[in-house]
């Protein structure tokens, strides 16, 4: 079950990472990793996350092919706790990191650029939490 856990915990960071490249950098175009340089630099940046969330997501697939945990379904809280997790882990250091202390881009900058880097943040605290529940859920099903 550890592994079921560390895998889908690394799935998560490299997926939810995905997904905000995807939506954030390249559909809605709103902001890249590193903004405060040329066009090329921005998308080799953008370029450099995605390799990084790409290495997340092979290493969690990884352990969770090498995982000899029984109950591999997609109905296994502790899976799709970690995976949550991961996630939220994943966008709260993002989030604060690259938005608040280094603030090397933000959710979108301009008018509410303060809000939009805040809820970015609680969405991330609501995945933290919401994994959180879900694999305690499951540890009292199993016990």
């Amino acid at each position: 079950m550890k592994r079921t856990r560390l895998g889908a915990f690394l799935f998560g960071m490299g997926l939810t990472g995905m997904i905000d490249g995807i939506v954030f950098h390249q559909l809605l175009q709103w902001h890249s990793t590193y903004m405060w340089t040329t066009r090329h630099n921005q998308i080799v940046s953008d370029g450099l996350l995605h390799v990084i969330t790409t290495a997340f997501m092979v290493a969690g697939t990884s352990v969770l092919w090498l995982d000899d945990t029984p109950n591999k379904t997609f109905r296994n809280r502790s899976f799709w706790g970690a995976l949550l997790f991961g996630g939220g882990i994943f966008n709260l250091f993002e989030g604060v990191m690259d938005h608040h202390v280094l603030q090397i881009h933000h959710v979108r900058p301009g008018p509410l650029q303060a809000e939009y880097d805040i809820a970015f943040d609680l969405v991330a605290c609501c995945l933290v939490i919401l994994g959180i529940a879900l694999s305690r859920m499951h540890r009292l099903t199993t016990e």
